[in-house]
């Protein structure tokens, strides 16, 4: 499923630039366990920023790095657990936390999924091609920083209506900006301009829907890495029930399939806007919740090994993103019962991660679970990325007030119910699959028979991508012998 035939051509020019430029390619080993990291590779990145434009970064594409802007290395896998104080549930909702990633979200993993193995197979040549990267917002940011590490250039694609912080950031790393009409629900507008650029021969896209490394990666490094930070903080009797991801690409999605693989009796849902119901109900329309997608199935989302479908009202999350980041609102929570430890790791949340932490919510009301039960699932990015956000909430709604707290925390948190939701039957997760057809077949040039093999046949499937990561790592080890930098550090 993850072409890995060899251009020699591609492959030298990508060995002369990697020498040029200093450029060694970590493994998908190294990024689920960075202990595996050489040690004179971890002394250099003590002297290395979190967010620099440095090719050492790429060993830093993990959920494991130290908490430090500056000079870190690696630990335990970040995340955090959240108490009943603010989740109103019983059950305890583990969340990995995105922010200490290079560019302050996890998409740097799943982009490099993408790009590396067509990079040490020479299919992507760093010396005539242009890496695409449509978006709509922080995928494009990781593959731009990747890119950039990697030696490549890079084209950035992403709705005109994406938050300022992204624009302003990519201007400094990505080679082109492209600003597509419409917001986070005009996901086919970024289509039309990528088939556009698919028409220039030095063009290759990295359609992060459709890109099976996106898949792979996620699988790997974010699976195991929720699996071992529940054994971290699980307690006697504690269980992991299963976890639930907003779509986005579909690529998180993987690392629920790991958790399957790995404790079979699991749950795994998916989430998506209210306002856009897709999943729900094959609906359409726009919302506000940054960092997911909408008004298609993702090539890449194993729909056959979901459980659950959670519809979140995006106007929860724009009222939890402020009651988070304002004084008042943290003051109100303070007050309620919600531990100071938790109201400091507050900032840890994007607008994607509100709205896993409030469909990891539902899925604990719907299947009633304990305080023995433990929900997963990942904040994507930080508030650092919604500064604009919460000041554009402020202009329109007026000063927050403590009443506004109140009303904030009791509605769009506590007062979450079980609405909006479908636990799906073998028949309904094909309803979901036949999906695809409308945009993958219809419109993106897959065909029928490779849409019926992601139902019908796992093992050339979506087993093949999962064992792809160990082939991917011999490539990686071999271009990097051929380079020749690790025998000189």
């Amino acid at each position: 499923m993850i072409n890995l035939t060899v251009n020699e051509k591609g492959r030298a020019h990508n060995i002369k630039r990697a020498k040029e430029q200093n450029i060694i390619i970590p493994t998908i080993a190294q990024m689920k366990d960075p202990y595996l990291i050489p040690e004179k590779i971890k002394e250099q990145l003590k002297n290395v920023g979190l967010w620099d434009i440095n090719p050492l970064n790429l060993f830093r594409i993990t959920w494991k790095n130290e908490r430090k802007e500056y000079g870190g290395l690696f630990g335990n896998p970040n995340y955090i657990v959240l108490p009943s104080s603010l989740t109103g549930v019983r059950a305890k909702i583990l969340l990995l936390t995105g922010k200490y990633f290079p560019t302050g979200c996890h998409k740097v993993g799943a982009s490099f999924g993408c790009l590396v193995p067509r990079l040490v197979t020479g299919q992507f040549d760093s010396s005539i091609h242009r890496a695409v990267w449509p978006s709509t917002g922080n995928y494009c940011r990781g593959g731009a920083f990747n890119s950039k590490l990697l030696g490549c250039h890079s084209v950035a694609i992403l709705p005109e209506g994406m938050s300022r912080e992204r624009f302003d950031w990519l201007k400094t790393v990505a080679s082109e900006v492209i600003a597509t009409p419409g917001s986070e629900s005009n996901v086919k507008e970024i289509f039309d301009k990528t088939h556009e650029l698919e028409q220039e021969p030095d063009c290759i896209i990295f359609n992060q829907f459709a890109e099976m490394g996106n898949y792979m990666w996620h699988y790997h490094v974010t699976g195991n890495a929720i699996l071992e930070s529940f054994d971290l903080m699980k307690e006697e009797g504690d269980r992991l029930f299963g976890a639930v991801f907003t779509s986005g690409s579909a690529g998180t999605m993987a690392s629920g399939d790991r958790i399957k693989d790995v404790l079979p009796g699991a749950k795994l849902g998916v989430g998506e806007a209210l306002q856009c119901p897709t999943l729900l109900e094959n609906g359409f329309g726009a919302h506000r919740i940054e960092g997911i997608g909408d008004k298609h199935v993702p090539w890449i989302h194993n729909v056959k090994s979901t459980d659950l479908v959670v519809d979140i009202d995006d106007e929860d999350s724009q009222k939890v993103l402020r009651l988070f980041n304002e004084p008042e609102g943290r003051k109100y929570l303070l007050d309620a019962g919600v531990p100071e430890e938790t109201i400091e790791q507050l900032s840890l949340f994007g607008i994607s991660g509100i709205a896993n932490m409030l469909c990891a919510i539902k899925m604990a009301k719907y299947y009633e679970l304990t305080e023995h039960d433990v929900v997963a699932s990942v904040m994507t990015d930080s508030a650092v990325m919604y500064a604009s956000r919460v000041k554009e909430l402020a202009e329109e709604d007026g000063p927050y007030t403590r009443e506004m707290a109140a009303v904030d925390f009791n509605v769009h948190i506590l007062g979450e119910k079980t609405d909006n939701m479908l636990e799906l039957t073998y028949p309904q997760r094909k309803r979901v699959h036949n999906l695809k057809y409308y945009t993958w077949v219809e419109q993106q040039g897959k065909t029928s028979e490779e849409l019926n093999a992601l139902w019908y046949d796992q093992e050339h499937t979506w087993d093949s991508v999962k064992a792809d990561a160990a082939k991917i790592d011999e490539m990686i080890m071999q271009f990097n012998e051929d380079t020749g930098l690790l025998k000189s550090l």
